[in-house]
């Protein structure tokens, strides 16, 4: 930083809207991605760029091979200062190394700190200044270099020294996930029974190590092919693995038998709400983690199913969170091999 007087701005970073104007940075079109910090700014070296799994898939989708989907990254973060998919209006979280600490900064962070932001790209300054020329396109981890800033409202994780950065910044992707898993879980009681939606990803293998640490006694993990289930089954992570495809509700209602008491959605794709819904008992809980979810699907598919479920939306941070899923990982085996495995892919 340099000598002059730090500028002051808003701790929820609404001096970084660009337009339009009155706006939270999440809901702004355009950010402004300085990177001079203002007084309670921090400014990271970006490494690496995690996209979350509900966009990664729609931009390959779209646009089919991997100089396209660099284009279209590219051509995100350029136009809106952020990485926020237009189409599922969503984006993923970063590592890097803190460059520059505003004097005002309440995060604890200390230049040359390696860290993962614990908030979502959407609403996370950003630029990228290599043209993402290391990337292939193929995966959602993004080698990258750039600058990014954190607001005094922000969150990040300083990278633990015994796991590798791309594990980490795996585990910290999701770890909102299996922390309200653990609360809701621990809310229904000792006994509880729990269905995990794409059991095998990573928000998924988490959430059903969280679910039996919690102390349900009936764990099922729901996947959508053999191999997924070879996978969660070697990892001994839930009771029962029951393949179906997770947007057809009748599928999912047969292949679960009886209605849980918590269900945790935690897929890459739209269209399975109405699956979540009917696997859920009266009176239990939904938990929606996947950002291809459509709430008014859920809401007004629940109230046409007559079912009387709890519907959360998992916003991604609840206290202690990170340090939460990364003991997961270090204590469960199943786990930890799962996430090595997507490392190898």
């Amino acid at each position: 930083m340099n000598a002059q007087v730090a500028r002051v701005g808003s701790p929820f970073g609404l001096h970084r809207v660009v337009e339009p104007a009155g706006v939270l940075p999440q809901q702004a079109h355009r950010l402004d991605p300085d990177p001079e910090p203002y007084a309670d700014e921090v400014v990271i070296d970006v490494d690496r760029l995690n996209l979350d799994a509900a966009s990664y898939r729609q931009l390959r989708e779209q646009h089919g091979t991997g100089d396209a989907v660099r284009a279209a990254v590219l051509g995100i973060v350029a136009e809106r200062g952020k990485m926020q998919n237009p189409v599922t209006g969503s984006g993923g979280m970063l590592l890097g190394t803190v460059a520059a600490v505003g004097p005002d900064s309440p995060l604890a962070l200390e230049v040359g700190d390696r860290v993962a932001t614990l908030v979502s790209l959407t609403l996370t300054p950003l630029r990228i200044t290599d043209g993402l020329a290391d990337w292939d396109g193929l995966s959602e981890q993004v080698p990258c270099r750039g600058t990014a800033v954190l607001f005094g409202r922000s969150i990040a994780a300083v990278l633990p020294n015994d796991l590798p950065d791309g594990i980490a910044l795996s585990v910290m992707d999701v770890c909102g996930a299996p922390a309200l898993t653990d609360r809701v879980v621990r809310e229904a009681g000792v006994g509880a029974s729990v269905l995990v939606l794409g059991g095998g990803g990573k928000s998924g293998s988490l959430s059903l190590a969280a679910a039996r640490r919690a102390g349900a006694t009936r764990v099922v993990a729901l996947v959508p092919t053999d191999a997924e289930a070879d996978a969660v089954r070697s990892a001994g992570l839930a009771d029962e693995v029951v393949v179906a495809d997770a947007r057809d509700p009748l599928a999912v209602h047969a292949a679960i038998g009886t209605p849980v008491d918590v269900t945790v959605v935690c897929v890459d794709v739209p269209g399975c709400e109405h699956g979540a819904i009917m696997a859920t008992a009266d009176g239990g809980t939904v938990v929606f983690f996947s950002m291809a979810t459509s709430f008014p699907a859920a809401a007004l598919g629940a109230e046409g199913l007559a079912a009387d479920v709890r519907m959360l939306v998992g916003n991604g941070y609840v206290p202690g969170h990170a340090a939460f899923a990364l003991d997961l990982l270090r204590a469960e085996p199943g786990v930890r091999a799962l996430f090595a495995a997507r490392e190898t892919q």
